[in-house]
């Protein structure tokens, strides 16, 4: 029965995860926390972008939760930490891979979600400052990106913009 119990608190803890992602983004990344994810936004020469600086802030959670978890005898906070820990992974690989095709290692894109997922985050992309956004989620796409052009495919190598 703790099987499926610590089953339950990753599947719960990997899509509470969106929600914080969407907050995060809307309130953090596109206020306080501007001049780290600004260049995000713009054009940039490189590998890295100060932005990537999130990666760590955000792995804390999950290690914290992973080390209590650990420490109180492998209880429900590591296995909220592994569910955080899989959403990260999750996120980077759709962000970075699939979505800025940032390793250059993405082929064509057919799949009608993937097409969704990458016009909703190109349309947050059409806005170069921080005010007006949309499509501040990751995994959640709104259903008008699902209606447009569905027999378009993103080639390899082509921006996220849409």
């Amino acid at each position: 029965m703790m099987v499926l119990f610590h089953i339950a608190c990753v599947i719960t803890a990997f899509f509470a995860m969106e929600f914080v992602a969407w907050f995060a983004h809307k309130y953090i990344m596109h206020g306080i926390g501007w001049s780290v994810h600004r260049d995000h936004h713009q054009p940039h020469e490189g590998p890295l972008q100060r932005n990537d600086l999130f990666i760590i802030i955000f792995a804390i959670p999950s290690w914290l939760f992973m080390q209590f978890g650990v420490m109180g005898g492998n209880d429900w906070r590591l296995y909220v930490g592994i569910g955080i820990a899989i959403y990260g992974a999750a996120y980077f690989y759709v962000h970075e891979v699939i979505i800025h095709n940032r390793f250059h290692a993405r082929g064509k894109i057919t799949n009608r979600y993937l097409l969704a997922l990458v016009r909703a985050h190109g349309n947050h992309h059409k806005r170069r400052e921080r005010e007006d956004g949309e499509c501040f989620g990751m995994l959640v796409v709104p259903l008008k990106y699902f209606r447009q052009g569905k027999a378009e495919s993103v080639k390899l190598g082509e921006p996220a913009a849409g």
